[in-house]
């Protein structure tokens, strides 16, 4: 009889949690709605190595210590790299083309503009150009870079320091504001 009322409880207890444990539900709007009002990410991957393909071909890659995506916001949706960043395009052949590196990175899904902040550097491998500043705007559907930061940019025969700049992703076609320099030219 004792055994019997032992296993009677036992039922009744797991029929009660199991009855609990349906009865809570959370539709996967509710918890995003929950998450944006407490600033909280929806996703969080620590060491994250992305690829990006294009047709089969690797186009480029993205390696960060911590990525926080806060995708679940209705007007602005971002991922957050707040241990820095490196992008590596593959532009020539397959080879690593442009790489970029910064030690914090916002990235907005909407408007594809990305802010990378904190010792950045962006290095042309084909023509060896390398750009450095502490702030970097990428509209990366045009693949253009602009900065009101001070920045300094090394060309094969040229140094070029000022405050602000636009150019191309390859660090071609650039326009450089407030500079000093010794600059190359042709006549």
């Amino acid at each position: 009889m004792k055994n019997v009322k032992h296993i009677l409880i036992k039922s009744i207890t797991v029929i009660f949690f199991t009855v609990m444990l349906f009865s809570c539900s959370n539709s996967t709007e509710e918890v995003r709605n929950f998450l944006e009002e407490k600033n909280l990410p929806i996703g969080k991957a620590k060491e994250a190595y992305h690829v990006y393909k294009d047709s089969g071909k690797i186009t480029s890659k993205l390696i960060t210590p911590l990525l926080l995506d806060f995708s679940n916001r209705k007007n602005h949706p971002y991922n957050e790299f707040p241990k820095g960043i490196k992008i590596i395009n593959f532009n020539n052949k397959g080879r690593d083309s442009v790489t970029i590196i910064g030690d914090y990175a916002l990235s907005y899904a909407k408007t594809e503009v990305s802010e990378i902040k904190g010792n950045v550097v962006v290095t042309n491998h084909t023509d060896k150009s390398r750009l450095e500043t502490e702030q970097l705007f990428w509209d990366q559907k045009t693949q253009y870079f602009v900065s009101e930061k001070a920045f300094t940019m090394y060309k094969e025969n040229d140094t070029i320091t000022g405050i602000g700049f636009e150019c191309k992703q390859d660090l071609s076609k650039h326009l450089a504001k407030k500079t000093t320099g010794i600059i190359e030219t042709k006549e």
